[in-house]
């Protein structure tokens, strides 16, 4: 879903010109706006402009406004995968939310989500029509379009295994798609990390199942999520990529930095594999702290740990 314009951000009239064009179309949008409110570690600075689209037609005009005047954008969906600088974003935010939730069956096993739908709604639809193969998702905190993005996973399931096209809007504002092969999938990964596309749907193909199996193996994830995970606390989910042949929180409790702190920022007591916001957290909190991590794990396992968060200025 996310899509980062490359170009440097021209301040003053021509933002306002985007300002203007959402008037004109009727987009809701807000100024100097907090990002710790549109983030799932509730850490981050305002954003100069966060505009909220309703429509693939709204993302095409703002983005070839953008374009026209050199404004940079940043796509956003529920947050969850993002570390925001405590300095802000100086750019333009499209944050698909409310007005791209829709969630539909195509076919009795084909859903359709729009990008800003949470994942879990897509989970229930599925739970409601006996649809199984997404089950693993039940409780990730994210979109659609953020998972999508990344190849969202879980309990030995992933995206990609239901994942099978993507409607999006790319950097010249005109709409198209990606299908089967075209969407690159791999770990944590997809085609949408280089081509600078914004998602806005996407297409999952299930299977017929039993109701009741779905909802008990849905149950059973949430729950073991709830015993193992700080969901308690504000974060963004798993910090650190898998590194191959290892787990990255089983090296990290082995090197004893479970609870480490840095400010508010502190490795999960509950699962090393998570940076919590403990309360007050900064963005450069959360930095240090996985630095410190990073260089023990890298000096006491010769492993390199790398940051699966996201971090946005």
């Amino acid at each position: 879903m996310r899509a980062e314009h490359p170009n440097p951000i021209i301040i003053g009239g021509n933002l306002k010109r985007i300002i203007e064009l959402a008037k004109k179309l009727k987009i809701e949008y807000l100024e100097n706006e907090p990002m710790s409110n549109h983030t799932t570690f509730k850490i981050g600075g305002n954003a100069r402009l966060i505009v909220f689209p309703e429509s693939e037609d709204d993302i095409a005009s703002l983005v070839k406004e953008c374009n026209e005047n050199a404004v940079r954008y940043i796509v956003v969906g529920n947050g969850s995968n993002m570390l925001v600088s405590d300095d802000g974003i100086d750019a333009c935010v499209i944050l698909l939310g409310k007005g791209f939730s829709d969630v539909y069956l195509v076919d009795e096993t084909t859903i359709f989500a729009q990008a800003g739908a949470q994942l879990i709604k897509a989970c229930r639809l599925a739970l409601e029509n006996g649809l199984t193969g997404l089950e693993f998702a039940y409780g990730i905190p994210g979109s659609c379009g953020g998972a999508a993005f990344m190849n969202a996973g879980a309990y030995g399931g992933e995206m990609k295994d239901v994942l099978f096209k993507c409607s999006h809007i790319d950097k010249q504002g005109n709409k198209g798609f990606l299908e089967n092969e075209e969407l690159n999938l791999s770990y944590r990964h997809s085609a949408y990390y280089n081509n600078e596309c914004i998602i806005t749907g996407l297409f999952m193909k299930l299977e017929k199942g039993n109701p009741k199996d779905i909802k008990e193996k849905m149950d059973d994830l949430l729950q073991r999520r709830k015993d193992k995970q700080p969901l308690e606390y504000p974060s963004a989910g798993s910090t650190f990529k898998r590194p191959e042949g290892y787990f990255a929180g089983a090296l990290i409790e082995e090197c004893g930095l479970k609870g480490a702190t840095v400010g508010g920022a502190q490795v999960s007591e509950k699962h090393a594999g998570f940076v919590i916001n403990k309360g007050g957290a900064t963005c450069n909190d959360v930095l240090e702290l996985c630095k410190k991590v990073e260089e023990t794990i890298e000096k006491e396992k010769g492993v390199k740990l790398e940051m699966e968060i996201r971090v946005t200025k």
